[in-house]
């Protein structure tokens, strides 16, 4: 077996696209039953924040019928599309369990709950969004309504006429706080710092193409001409209890810190029909109290505290050293140190210019470095 790609989302395709373009042979491990599993569970409303045209997996455009911007269900059924059309046959229900070197002969063993599979090269593509991330707040087992994580949310139809808590805005929390409002129910989100905001479009235009373009630039000059362009859009929200970020969101992004790329949250925002609250001081049984004093009632709170990669136990500790950095998201797309040598990493970076996009470049460069390094194990 020449390569071994994990994770049949997004990535794992992105990466089987590229290397079956190529002639390149690899087989593909899925956890679950469904190729693009985490895409069929996320929050019905979900759309891309990106355009189709710049949001395809590499060499497969999608339909032209498709919007501008993509669906959630419209992008699972462009996955199971693009798996037919590359001849991508996942093996399914392979939850990988542990990574580890062979040094005896240069491969890589990797052990499922069922099997052993032996590899040349191992891609992990298991995605930035792997497992939820559910801290325990102060309190929060007194509370008698509902605490859900985002994951476990698909609409906001439960909680008409209730008041729902959204803690933390990020993509998520912003878009689910607009959900539950469109939905009849009266949101509100506690937000710990600033928020960096971008519109989704911009003077009537998507933004992304323009951050596909700045990118090409110096990062002083990406970031000054952000800066400027959100002082025009955005303008101070600090009012608002928004912050006032010390940053541009693309210098923000460099750093793993990504911005709101905002859909109409904040127009609600703004019009008081959304209310912004500091820091949760602690949770009681029907209310919750602030950083700043106030107590307020609450039905339910769902928790739009984002995911971690948790590859750190797959790797195992001595591993995950080598190849992780301190939040745990690896360093690189691969490491020339020769104990580490074809041991990839795909789709665990989040580019202004967009995730899907980003794939399609990360990839590309793995598929070039596969084929001009077709290292032949001893």
């Amino acid at each position: 077996m020449h390569t071994l790609i994990i994770g049949a989302g997004p990535a794992g395709l992105a990466m089987a696209g590229q290397l079956a373009h190529r002639g390149l042979p690899f087989t593909v491990l899925e956890a679950s039953e469904h190729i693009g599993f985490s895409w069929r569970n996320h929050y019905d409303r979900l759309h891309l924040h990106t355009v189709k045209q710049y949001s395809a997996l590499p060499h497969l455009p999608y339909p032209d019928v498709y919007p501008t911007y993509v669906s959630r269900l419209q992008l699972v059924e462009y996955m199971e599309q693009y798996a037919e059309w590359f001849g991508i046959k996942p093996l399914f229900n392979q939850t990988v369990t542990h990574i580890q070197p062979n040094p005896a002969d240069g491969t890589w063993r990797v052990q499922t709950q069922t099997d052993t599979f032996t590899a040349e090269r191992v891609i992990v593509a298991t995605g930035y969004n792997r497992v939820p991330y559910k801290p325990e707040l102060p309190g929060q087992r007194t509370f008698r309504g509902i605490i859900w994580h985002s994951h476990e949310y698909r609409n906001g139809a439960p909680f008409r006429n209730e008041n729902v808590l959204v803690v933390g805005m990020g993509n998520t929390g912003a878009e689910l706080a607009l959900d539950l409002l469109e939905n009849g129910a009266n949101p509100f989100i506690s937000v710990r710092g600033p928020v960096n905001i971008i519109k989704r479009d911009v003077f009537g235009r998507p933004a992304q193409p323009t951050a596909i373009f700045l990118s090409k630039f110096p990062n002083w000059f990406y970031d000054f001409v952000t800066g400027i362009a959100q002082k025009i859009d955005i303008g101070d929200v600090s009012a608002y209890g928004l912050g006032k970020p010390e940053h541009p969101p693309s210098y923000d992004t460099r750093r793993g810190k990504i911005p709101v790329i905002d859909v109409g949250t904040l127009d609600q925002i703004k019009a008081g029909k959304i209310t912004v609250l500091p820091g949760i001081d602690r949770i009681n049984a029907k209310t919750v109290t602030f950083s700043d004093g106030r107590e307020l009632p609450f039905d339910a709170i769902v928790l739009a505290t984002g995911y971690r990669p948790a590859l750190e136990a797959v790797l195992g500790t001595d591993l995950a050293g080598k190849v992780l950095n301190e939040k745990g998201f690896p360093k690189n797309l691969w490491s020339d140190v020769k104990s580490l040598r074809c041991l990839y990493f795909l789709g665990y970076t989040t580019p202004l210019t967009g995730v899907i996009y980003g794939l399609n470049v990360d990839s590309d460069r793995i598929a070039r470095h596969i084929a001009e390094n077709n290292f032949v194990v001893a």
